[in-house]
């Protein structure tokens, strides 16, 4: 054989085997999925140890959300006997034959069943030799029960869960809960698998992937008969679990009790804030529910219909997401803006026009201060006019954009108009209109300042939110700063996240909240002024007044605060549905808040009654 013919051959032969083993491989990984499965199965060998989640604390170091021991139940198909004594199961679990039969198929048809997100069709992924939590959420009696004799049904065994607990009953749409993961987060994510809880709303939400910890692995050895019978390598390849660190918020617990006590029988809200450090004291939604009722997943199937069908709507977070108009509180940062364009000066006096607009019987306000103090809506209609129309153009409907892209600037500086990112779901922006709003609904040049001028006394287009309103007044607390409301004072020991370290400075320079400020006081401590149900002996309390209207039935009450006047403690934000003049009923809740916070005590007690009695609902 010539050396030609032996290059062809060898190159044949090389090609044969190369086919052969080509062939082989595509049936291994493509057509035979036995060595797959094998090699899931090894890998189903490891246990893996789901740590407890962290738990919360208040700011006095008080537990307000621990963890609760339970057991599931967990299953195993690839480990049962071929022939399962379903009756005998049944009898012990306490079911009756067909409600286990219903289970198995709810398992394979149910929780192994994935929907893809690309093409949008749904497979299962349940496995044999996968685990599977069979009976969810067994207290320890109802373990104790069965345990001894789950020997006599291999595939069966108890796996240690927790579940949350609240030594306090309040606070519910703070902490938001937990439900169960579906198909879908257990695909995107390998931490969780089939019957793990994940955070849904408020900050089990947000700081989920910090809450839920570390799982450990512990790797087993097992004998022919599939029972693990020692630690595979002396647990030298195992890991510890480790539990999620402790949240250490600046809510005040027992202040957010009283708040929620305060409003019972009323809709609404309230946030306070403590202004140095932006950590969120209180917040309140009325009505609210028990935290309790959202524990485990029979709970949750219990009580979140009945909840999210009620009219009164306790499951949503007024505080965050409600866009109320800010009312006359809002005149604070209109008479901030005109001082810092130079468009009035602190002894700037306008008339009180009732042609103009309505408005209470009191004194021209020959100043800001007393602007302020008696809420003159004419005054802030003057105000406001000469920040909008500043004469850069000579026609009003050209001149006007200019002047509202400048004062929306402004209100964005004070965190109106844009998000807050505060560490909870469910923040909305509210509204602050800007040229392009108004040009979409008149027409370009279409429209000057009597075309929106009720926007300067907080009506008109614009929307807040109350926790917006509570950073607003910490902002005139700190005089024109603020770090961003945020619940979490430290991570475990590490303190906040970076966000909620840096300081927020508003376009107003600092000399120009003095006389805004000085109205604050005067509206709660002088003669005239519309909030003198917030005052506090010897505390100097700032605050303003606010009703807001509203087209679907009584006006709104509203009031903003903070106190003491000097080197303050507490800003807070009340806001009362359906209750009328805010200086009636806002503002003596406020003061009840800020007394509770700042004495520990209550002093006028009939005004504490006559709240607490009171049914606005």
């Amino acid at each position: 054989m010539n050396t030609d013919a032996r290059r062809y051959v060898i190159i044949v032969f090389f090609l044969l085997v190369g086919s052969i083993y080509a062939v082989r491989l595509f049936y291994m990984q493509v057509i035979d999925d036995s060595w797959t499965l094998r090699a899931q199965e090894i890998a189903e060998k490891r246990q893996q140890i789901t740590p407890p989640r962290g738990v919360f604390f208040d700011r006095r170091g008080k537990k307000i959300v621990a963890n609760k021991t339970y057991f599931n139940l967990m299953m195993r198909e690839a480990d049962m006997k071929e022939k399962f004594d379903t009756n005998a199961f049944a009898k012990l679990i306490g079911w009756t034959p067909m409600k286990v039969k219903s289970r198995f198929w709810e398992i394979k048809l149910g929780e192994g069943r994935y929907k893809n997100p690309h093409t949008g069709k749904t497979t299962s992924n349940y496995q044999k030799i996968r685990s599977y939590p069979f009976v969810k959420e067994m207290s320890m009696e109802e373990m104790a029960n069965i345990a001894p004799y789950l020997q006599n049904f291999p595939g069966f065994y108890e796996e240690i869960t927790s579940m949350r607990s609240y030594p306090y009953a309040n606070a519910a749409n703070i902490l938001g809960y937990l439900s169960e993961v579906n198909s879908d987060e257990v695909k995107e994510d390998h931490f969780y698998r089939a019957g793990d809880n994940i955070g849904r709303a408020g900050l089990e939400r947000f700081y989920e992937t910090e809450l839920r910890g570390v799982k450990g692995i512990h790797y087993i050895v097992t004998s022919a008969l599939n029972n693990a019978i020692e630690p595979y390598a002396n647990g030298k390849y195992d890991t510890i679990a480790k539990q999620g660190p402790a949240l250490h918020l600046g809510v005040d617990i027992v202040l957010q009790a009283y708040g929620e006590k305060l409003m019972k029988n009323k809709r609404g809200c309230i946030v306070a804030i403590e202004p140095s450090t932006g950590e969120v004291l209180a917040l309140v939604s009325a009505p609210t529910f028990d935290p309790n009722l959202f524990v485990g997943k029979r709970s949750i199937s219990k009580n979140y219909s009945r909840l999210i069908n009620d009219p009164a709507k306790p499951l949503y977070p007024r505080p965050l997401s409600a866009e109320y108009p800010p009312g006359s509180t809002f005149k604070l940062i209109q008479a901030l803006t005109a001082l810092q364009e130079g468009v009035i000066r602190p002894g700037t006096g306008f008339p009180c026009t009732k042609s103009m607009v309505g408005c209470h019987n009191h004194p021209h306000a020959r100043n800001v201060s007393e602007a302020v103090q008696y809420s003159c809506n004419p005054y802030f209609y003057y105000t406001v006019k000469k920040i909008i129309q500043q004469g850069k153009r000579k026609k009003v409907t050209e001149d006007a954009p200019i002047g509202l892209a400048k004062w929306t600037k402004y209100m964005k500086s004070f965190g109106f108009g844009v998000k807050l990112e505060t560490d909870i779901t469910g923040i909305r922006s509210g509204l602050i209109p800007d040229p392009a709003y108004y040009d979409k609904w008149y027409g370009h040049n279409a429209w000057a300042f009597s075309t929106i001028r009720s926007n300067s006394i907080g009506q008109g287009e614009v929307k807040a939110t109350p926790l917006q309103l509570a950073n607003l007044a910490a902002i005139l607390a700190n005089r024109g700063w603020f770090i961003t409301p945020h619940f979490v004072k430290s991570i475990g020991s590490k303190g906040p996240l970076p966000i909620y370290r840096k300081k927020h400075y508003t376009m107003i320079n600092r000399q120009h909240f003095d006389p805004v400020i000085e109205g604050m006081r005067m509206v709660v401590n002088e003669k005239g002024g519309t909030g003198s149900q917030a005052r506090i002996k010897d505390i100097i309390v700032c605050g303003k007044t606010g009703t807001v209207q509203n087209p679907q039935g009584e006006d709104h009450s509203v009031f903003i605060a903070f106190a003491p006047m000097y080197k303050p403690k507490i800003a807070i934000a009340v806001f009362i549905e359906n209750a009328g003049f805010g200086g009636t009923w806002a503002a003596p809740i406020a003061n009840l808040m800020m007394e509770k916070y700042l004495k520990k005590k209550i002093t006028d007690k009939e005004k504490e009654k006559h709240i607490l009695e009171s049914d606005l609902d």
